[in-house]
C-alpha cells in the first residue's frame, strides 16, 4: 500500500487520544505490519513524542538509481546486518524516508517532537526530509560509544558514534516540550561527559552495553540500549504522554516508555521481533516509575 502524502492527509479529522485508544489502535501495544500502512491510519496531531530507529540502509547493494541518474554510495560498510528490510536502492530509500517522515509530521502534536537515530549512511537523507517537510531541527546529538566494535580491516577509522536528530513541527512557535531542569539534573554514571547540575550537551558518552534483561528473550541486530531511550523520554515527554515508535524492533523504546509511565504504540514489520518485544514488555519493571 502506497503511503499518502502530508497534503492528502490534511483533511483527516484531528482526533485526540480517547481512553486507551489512539484512533483505531489500542494503546500500549506493538502492531505487526508495514509502518506506512499503519501510520496513515493514525489520527492527526495525536502523539506527543516519536522515537524512530529506521533502517539505516546498511545492507544496500552496489546498484543505486535515483531519477535515472547514477549516484555513488555513502561509502563503506557499518557492521552490515544484511537484512532484506535494510537493503533498498538509494532512490527507494529516499522516497520511503520522505513518506514516513511526512506522516510523522501529521500525527505529531504541535507540543511534540521527534528523535531519529542514524549514521552517515542515512542521516543526511533524514536531515533533508526534515527540512523539506519543514520540521525544524532542535539539536543534532552525537551518541559516542566508547566501547564500539573495532575496525578489523584496518582500512578506515573505527566507527564509534551514531547521530540523533531531534526536531519539532511547531515551526516558529516552538511549542515542543522540553524539561530543561530534568536535562540539567540528569545523571548517568556511565556518561563521563555529563555531571549532575550541569547543562546537558549534544555529545552523549553512553556505552553500547545492554543490561542482562535486555537480551534475555532475544535481540534485534540494531537494538538500542535502554539507557539512551530513557534519556530521550525523560527530557522530552511527560508522564501519560503517548510515545510513537514506528520501527519498534525488539521493543526497547516501548519498554522505556512503559517503565517511565508513558503510553506507547509501536509498529514492527517482523513478527519474530514483535514476539521478543512482547516478552520484554510483560517483564517490564513498572516499579521504576
Amino acid at each position: 500500500m502506497a503511503s499518502k502524502t502530508y497534503k492528502e492527509n490534511q483533511a483527516v479529522l484531528i482526533a485526540p487520544v480517547m481512553g486507551t485508544k489512539i484512533g483505531q489502535y489500542e494503546l500500549n501495544q506493538i502492531v505487526c505490519g508495514d509502518v506506512l500502512e499503519h501510520l496513515v491510519s493514525l489520527p492527526s496531531q495525536s502523539v506527543d513524542l516519536v522515537i524512530a530507529d529506521p533502517p539505516y540502509n546498511l545492507s544496500q547493494g552496489a546498484k543505486i538509481n535515483f531519477n535515472n541518474q547514477g549516484l555513488k554510495g555513502f561509502g563503506g560498510e557499518w557492521n552490515k546486518v544484511m537484512e532484506d528490510w535494510d537493503n533498498l536502492p538509494l532512490g527507494d530509500y529516499m522516497r520511503f524516508t520522505f513518506d514516513w517522515i511526512s506522516q510523522i509530521k501529521r500525527v505529531l502534536k504541535p507540543t511534540g517532537s521527534i528523535w531519529v537515530f542514524g549514521t552517515y549512511h542515512n542521516i543526511g537523507v533524514v536531515n533533508l526530509a526534515f527540512q523539506m517537510s519543514k520540521i525544524e531541527i532542535i539539536n543534532e546529538v552525537i551518541w559516542y560509544k566508547r566501547n564500539a566494535f573495532p575496525n578489523l580491516a584496518g582500512r578506515r577509522l573505527t566507527a564509534s558514534h551514531e547521530t540523533l536528530l531531534w526536531g519539532h513541527t511547531g515551526e516558529k512557535k516552538r511549542e515542543y516540550y522540553f524539561d530543561y531542569q530534568k536535562s540539567k539534573d540528569f545523571s548517568d554514571p556511565s556518561d563521563l561527559m555529563k555531571s549532575e547540575g550541569k547543562q546537558m550537551r549534544t555529545v552523549w558518552d553512553i556505552p553500547n552495553n545492554k543490561e542482562t534483561r535486555e537480551l534475555q528473550f532475544g535481540k534485534h541486530p540494531t537494538q538500542k540500549p535502554l539507557s539512551v531511550c530513557n534519556r530521550i523520554i525523560s527530557i522530552s515527554s511527560k508522564p501519560e504522554d503517548v510515545v510513537l515508535v514506528p520501527f519498534a524492533g525488539a521493543g526497547t523504546e516501548c519498554l522505556a516508555a512503559k517503565e517511565s509511565g508513558r503510553h506507547f504504540i509501536g509498529f514492527e514489520l517482523e513478527q519474530q521481533y514483535v514476539d521478543i518485544a512482547n516478552q520484554r514488555l510483560s517483564a517490564a519493571n513498572t516499579a521504576l516509575f
